[in-house]
């Protein structure tokens, strides 16, 4: 598990009492029950869990589902939620046992079982969509169930299995309102997470309110709040500025965040050292033009990010040159190591050595925002100004791009990255293990091997030097090249309170935590 705790920084700016040398919050007369707006530029992919791995989608599931297990905020460690207790049994971490509340209802009123929340596991490995979360339990092999036991026996060690429970992938369903073999259509949730859904429309908004029937690791429920959903950052910040959102979070513009001043006292800044990544990915498919690692690693001699960092994201960003970000237990620099600046002239000859033709023609996939545009620009730039690639720009909405990028519609594309939970694990067999999320048809038995040796110790910090050897063989193949590391913000409303523990940088979204102060 991962040894450096997430650190949180929040710096806010609050109410001064004349005369008092501290902080302190003002009273209000009568209790505001308004829900709290939060405004994010975030796509839900679909609200069934078992269609979607992305931040946007896992940011409601952690709000309307429950799991066996969660996160508290900064905590490294999961906890019960929809478990009574949870533990590995017997030797060599392959089996993995919890006793589910007795407790627990679906918001429906129907009674949760174990058969419940073994349906669940098994209709999302079933299912296993494009864009879903099979992609995390690739060890799952069967599951059993008596009474309340759930036992979840694994094909192979894996001691980061707590943690992938606690996660959007680990959402429980209603057995008889989820169909076995297929994604529940329209916008009906059957949770049992601290908010049910009173409506929902797609692009827009979602209205959450408080399920009085909740029964987990958290003592209250929170506040009614109405989820508003925008196009891009541009958007959000004129919603922001017309005082139409109480709460913003991922993401406003670049330049905004730069200017964000957290003594001002009409708003609260939380900066949270998160790992939000960010990857330039290849499709190493037979009929692409990076089929060859040569031509892979030529990109990775071209890529400069300074330009990125300072003209593009406004030094909101640091530069990335690992799979596992800075934080993360075996942290190094391979694609520093290995391509320490721009060489258009190494990336020539590695691609006369491939016998490809220059320019080579290649298609660019990124999601249609303008988050996005400005960074594609400065990249194809990068690829095109000593005229060895030639690129074609394809702008596309989200949840197809996800689609098409799965189909392998594109030589090279853009995918942001947000840790599923604290540790290293989550960087690696999800991005670079066999059948992986970015869908690139990468994969290599001794990356695989390296993913596997980690996941033998409960000692986390024993996994570094594997870590390590596993970066820098990422390094060489190149099937994808870091490019940033930013941290996370929230920005709220003074007369919001709890806007500091919305996120920590993982998927957990709490927007339990927000009320009027």
């Amino acid at each position: 598990m991962r040894s450096v705790r997430i650190r949180i920084l929040a710096v806010l700016a609050v109410l001064i009492i004349v005369g008092v040398g501290a902080w302190q919050l003002l009273p209000s007369d009568e209790a505001n029950e308004d829900p709290v707006t939060v405004g994010t530029t975030d796509v839900v992919t679909s609200l069934d869990p078992a269609g979607a791995y992305d931040a946007g989608s896992w940011a409601v599931y952690s709000n309307l589902y429950q799991s066996l297990m969660t996160f508290k905020s900064g905590a490294i460690v999961p906890e019960p939620d929809a478990a009574e207790s949870c533990e590995f049994v017997g030797e060599g971490l392959k089996t993995y046992r919890c006793t589910l509340r007795d407790d627990l209802t679906f918001s429906n009123g129907r009674k949760i079982t174990a058969e419940d929340v073994k349906y669940s596991f098994e209709r999302m490995l079933r299912i296993k969509a494009d864009a879903g979360p099979a992609v995390l339990f690739p060890a799952l092999d069967t599951i059993g169930t008596k009474g309340r036991e759930i036992t979840f026996h694994l094909s192979g060690r894996d001691a980061t299995f707590p943690q992938k429970l606690a996660t959007g992938a680990g959402s429980i369903v209603d057995s008889t309102k989820y169909p076995a073999d297929k994604l529940r259509g329209g916008s009906a949730v059957d949770g049992s997470g601290p908010y049910t859904l009173k409506s929902y429309e797609p692009g827009v908004q979602a209205e959450l309110v408080p399920n009085p029937s909740y029964k987990g690791a958290l003592k209250e429920t929170g506040q009614a709040v109405d989820v508003r959903y925008f196009d891009g950052p541009d958007e959000l910040q004129a919603a922001w500025a017309a005082g139409n959102v109480d709460v913003t979070h991922r993401q406003l513009p670049a330049e905004k965040l730069a200017e964000l001043n957290p003594g001002a006292t009409d708003q609260r800044v939380t900066e949270a050292d998160s790992a939000e990544i960010r990857n330039l990915v290849f499709n190493v498919r037979d009929d692409s033009a990076f089929a060859d690692k040569r031509v892979r690693q030529a990109v990775a001699w071209l890529i400069d990010r300074g330009p990125l960092v300072g003209d593009v994201y406004h030094s909101t960003v640091e530069p990335l040159y690992s799979l596992i970000p800075q934080g993360y237990i075996g942290h190094s620099t391979p694609f520093f190591d290995a391509y320490p600046e721009p060489s258009p002239a190494k990336a020539e000859q590695l691609l006369k050595e491939a016998g490809v033709q220059i320019p080579v023609p290649i298609v660019f996939g990124h999601r249609d925002d303008d988050a996005n545009k400005a960074e594609t620009t400065e990249l194809i730039r990068q690829l095109e100004k000593d005229g060895l690639f030639e690129v074609t720009d394809k702008a596309v909405e989200w949840t197809a791009f996800q689609k098409e990028y799965a189909a392998g519609k594109y030589d090279v594309y853009t995918v942001g990255w947000l840790p599923d939970y604290p540790d290293s694990d989550t960087f690696s067999q999800p991005l670079v293990g066999r059948d992986n999320s970015l869908h690139n048809g990468y994969a290599s038995k001794q990356v695989d091997a390296l993913i596997a040796a980690t996941q033998q110790y409960s000692d986390r910090g024993r996994t570094s030097n594997d870590f390590k050897k596993l970066q820098k063989l990422v390094g060489e193949d190149v099937p994808l090249v870091p490019l940033w590391q930013k941290k996370d913000y929230v920005v709220a409303k003074p007369e919001v309170s709890g806007s500091q523990y919305l996120s920590d940088g993982t998927g957990l979204w709490r927007l339990w935590e927000l009320s009027w102060i």
